[in-house]
């Protein structure tokens, strides 16, 4: 996506912006030369995720625009009215807010503790209003005004809210204040539009909880900011009101090539598929054969391929909550000599416990179901280290054509 310089001089203020995708869209949009706005909490580093305001400041500065960071909590009004204060008195207005600061936890409701709960409506759905209806009297007076909600399509099935029903009502309240922010300053020319990707995308955080093997399948936060850059250039009075998707936008403007935006080329054609979207749902979502018998059968095949090698860089212990037609709790012990598996819950206190169906269990250890894309879409359910719930990707890689 080539920067057309159409936002040289515009003022972007970013939730979130210290790393990830809200830094990609910081960095995007500087080549422009636009004054960027880091509002963001990371004033200190992170012992295990690098980046802070002010590095990513310095970043934003290299690649060409000119850059206020600013400590912002989006659940702190002062800071909030504080941030948008300094951009406005530093640059002389407002004229795009990127709402990308969220929180993500995927529980069910009797897992879900309501500080959990807090948290992810205080920093998605309220923060999003809150840092929306501060900028809104600058955007009034903004060139091109845009707001971009970082938050998926308002879907009503039913599987989107079962399995994170708290996360998934967290995300869609940034959405309503897209659906209804666009008919309400319309007249004024403001274009309120929502963003969401298409694969998963992937960053520091994700890999530091999921392991480097989701980071293969899945994209770059490059994909994100040059489909936001995109909607900014667009006209305000006539794109309002949207929901979209990364990769739809940019085939919109003539990209159809999105080879680039791979973390893993190779892995192109197993992308792990986000939250949200039905085709996601459909084709993430197969159901496997006749669970019975195939369970047993499927731990005596594991137990004869475990090795003290295997243990070594595992070094876990996993209990299987199987259910449906051949349920039953089922313990993988790669900490100690050379592994062994066993019918029943493990003896000692499990670093990870994995629930899934039996046809769902098997098709993941045979390879057609990813571990990944199972937790992701509710088909596994972890408690514990997932981390290390994630190792046994290597696992399954190696069973895989024994199976």
């Amino acid at each position: 996506m080539i920067n057309t310089g159409k936002l040289a001089g515009r003022t972007v203020f970013i939730t979130g912006a210290s790393r990830g995708i809200g830094k990609a869209i910081a960095l995007k949009v500087a080549k422009d030369g636009a004054n960027v706005v880091i509002a963001a909490k990371t004033a200190d580093p992170h012992p295990k995720l690098p980046g802070t305001i002010y590095t990513a400041a310095q970043e934003v500065e290299a690649a060409g625009g000119k850059c206020l960071p600013c400590i912002v909590d989006v659940r702190d009004e002062t800071q909030v009215k504080s941030a948008v204060e300094e951009a406005v008195k530093m640059f002389g207005g407002i004229d795009i807010v990127v709402n990308n600061a969220s929180a993500i936890s995927l529980t069910g409701t009797l897992d879900t503790e309501m500080k959990r709960y807090d948290l992810m409506h205080h920093i998605n759905t309220r923060g999003t209003f809150l840092v929306s209806k501060v900028c809104l009297p600058y955007l009034q007076k903004g060139k091109n005004p845009h707001i971009l909600n970082l938050s998926p399509p308002l879907n009503m099935n039913p599987f989107w809210f079962k399995n994170h029903v708290a996360y998934t009502m967290a995300k869609y309240g940034m959405s309503m204040c897209v659906l209804g922010m666009a008919e309400e300053f319309k007249d004024d020319g403001i274009a309120v539009n929502a963003l969401w990707p298409r694969t998963a995308i992937h960053t520091t955080a994700i890999e530091m909880l999921s392991g480097s093997e989701a980071a293969r399948v899945s994209r770059k936060p490059e994909i994100m900011a040059d489909a936001a850059y995109a909607i900014l250039c667009r006209d305000s009075r006539s794109f309002t009101g949207k929901f979209t998707v990364d990769d739809e936008v940019l085939k919109e403007e003539g990209i159809t090539n999105l080879d680039q935006y791979a973390v893993d080329p190779y892995m192109n054609e197993s992308l792990m598929l986000d939250f949200f979207l039905d085709v996601q749902g459909e084709k993430t979502i197969k159901t496997g054969g006749e669970s019975k018998n195939k369970i047993e059968n499927l731990f005596k095949k594991i137990e004869t391929n475990l090795n003290p090698e295997l243990v070594t860089k595992t070094n876990a212990v996993y209990h299987f909550v199987v259910k449906g037609e051949d349920p039953g709790d089922w313990f993988l012990d790669l900490k100690s000599g050379k592994g062994a598996t066993g019918k029943g819950k493990p003896p000692g206190t499990p670093d990870a416990t994995l629930t899934m169906s039996g046809n769902d269990f098997f098709d993941m250890f045979s390879g057609k179901l990813k571990p990944a894309a199972a937790f992701m879409t509710g088909k596994l359910k972890i408690n514990g280290n997932l981390q290390k719930a994630m190792k046994l990707e290597k696992l399954m890689g190696m069973l895989k054509s024994k199976l």
